[in-house]
């Protein structure tokens, strides 16, 4: 498909976006690249901490466990093994309405020791227990999902960048977290994204097409997605996407919202797309099953049981129901 192909009237598109969601951490860009800002922020007495282990944060109920950041960095380093902090900035608060135990301005730190400790030990509270984010973030508050999403991004950055690519040198962390530079080569290295698009696909009569993977005779559907490749923009990556799951030759796309979804180093970037095709031909590897739903049968299957759709944790359910121009009722269990 040529580029002068894919373009459409507007008129084929909703002109409508996602709300954005606002920040509840000021990173402290420019503040984390002061040198000894971490000593600086830990020993003010005001800063909390946070700790992350192999996926997962301590939490306490319902909330994370945030300990006073100076006598829980002595514990862990007195309970022996790697230990890595990283600044995560500065709490804001939070939107109208909207809970958070954390005050604003409170600075936060985030411990990464190689192993998760016990509950009840080096500092740790006893009643804590070692919880991944997709099993806590229904529960969680705006602020404290923030600082699970931005911990969880910036923690999986570093244990896959220990070493300089150019030349094999263990690199040393500055800027509070946020560089790893090379001692040989004094090269600077930062976190890394990978882009990815995730469409609602609408066909000419307003109906929307969902897909899934494995078993083909599973339940879940959702909308398509796919990541980004070099020299890409991400209206081609929306195109090629999915041509290539569904075999859907797209029209017209629109850029409607973003969500980060750091589990490893995703950004999801949001569209809704246009076509005139009817029939789908999922990929069979990727996409094992694809559907067409008008509102009325989307919301049907749902209640029904006889598919489920994504959770409103995710930019992909937020997209379908800006599709269906309202909340979509899941099924009771």
């Amino acid at each position: 498909m040529s580029f002068t192909e894919f373009q459409a009237p507007a008129n084929h598109l909703i002109d409508t976006v996602l709300p954005v969601r606002p920040a509840m951490v000021d990173r402290g860009s420019a503040e984390r690249m002061k040198p000894g800002v971490l000593d600086e922020v830990i020993s003010s007495g005001a800063a909390k901490a946070m700790v992350l282990s192999q996926r997962q944060a301590l939490v306490v109920g319902e909330k994370l466990w945030l300990g006073d950041a100076a006598p829980l960095l002595e514990t862990l380093q007195a309970a022996g093994g790697p230990l890595t902090a990283i600044y995560l900035g500065r709490t804001l608060a939070p939107s109208s309405g909207q809970p958070s135990s954390v005050p604003a301005q409170t600075p936060i730190v985030l411990f990464v020791p190689g192993e998760p400790s016990a509950p009840g030990t080096a500092g740790l509270p006893a009643e804590g227990t070692w919880t991944g984010f997709r099993e806590i973030a229904s529960r969680l508050d705006a602020t404290d999902t923030a600082l699970f999403v931005e911990a969880s991004a910036i923690s999986n950055w570093h244990a896959t960048h220990t070493h300089c690519p150019q030349c094999g040198t263990p690199t040393v962390i500055e800027a509070g977290g946020w560089v790893r530079r090379c001692p040989r080569d004094n090269s600077e290295h930062y976190p890394r994204t990978d882009p990815a698009i995730i469409v609602t696909v609408v066909g000419s009569d307003g109906r929307l097409l969902l897909g899934g993977g494995g078993p083909v005779d599973a339940k879940n559907y959702s909308t398509l997605a796919g990541f980004v490749e070099p020299g890409e923009s991400l209206e081609q990556a929306v195109v090629r996407e999915i041509a290539e799951e569904v075999g859907v030759r797209v029209t017209a796309c629109q850029y409607l919202g973003s969500q980060s979804w750091p589990f490893p180093a995703s950004l999801m970037l949001g569209f809704t797309a246009t076509t005139d095709d009817v029939e789908a031909r999922p990929d069979g590897v990727e996409v094992t099953r694809a559907r067409w739903f008008s509102r009325a049968e989307l919301q049907a299957a749902v209640l029904s049981g006889e598919i489920t759709i994504s959770t409103r944790l995710s930019i992909a359910r937020s997209l379908i129901e800006h599709w269906y121009g309202g909340v979509i009722e899941d099924l009771q269990q």
